[in-house]
């Protein structure tokens, strides 16, 4: 079949036609606005890369860093200061000052256990004795050799 006789062919020219006159650029001043506009976005996603970043190794840091140590002493021990005469009052003559027996708490005066009741239940038998009264060493005189 010829191309002479396609009834499309007709449309299609006029489509492409149609087409070509549209297909102008775009005015320079929207081409640079969205020029801009893509340069924004992408400064914008660069500096919220940036803080994530440094947000993340800050919070990894702190995680493996030690705690606190408390509270940082000074260099040299503060000397001593005379109490100031305006401090506080002298205590009333009539009330009673505590003593060191007073301020202590009160000791325990029951006896420790036994030491029998400390000790693990197990072999109890004594050693045996000697018709001396003494007590017979199952030991050898040689302590143990390794073999070899």
């Amino acid at each position: 079949m010829p191309d002479s006789h396609d009834p499309l062919r007709p449309l299609f020219r006029e489509a492409a036609s149609a087409g070509q006159s549209a297909s102008t650029a775009p005015p320079v001043a929207v081409i640079e606005r969205r020029g801009e506009r893509h340069r924004r976005r992408r400064i914008v996603g660069v500096a919220a890369a940036c803080f994530l970043v440094l947000a993340g190794s800050g919070a990894a840091l702190s995680a493996f860093l030690p705690g606190d140590p408390g509270p940082t002493l000074p260099a040299t021990t503060p000397s001593p200061a005379a109490p100031s005469p305006t401090s506080a009052p002298p205590p009333p003559p009539n009330s009673t000052t505590p003593t060191l027996n007073s301020m202590m708490p009160p000791r325990n005066t029951t006896p420790p256990p036994p030491l029998n009741s400390m000790m693990p239940p197990g072999n109890t038998t004594a050693p045996p004795l000697d018709p001396t009264g003494t007590v017979t060493a199952s030991m050898s005189p040689t302590p143990p050799q390794p073999l070899r």
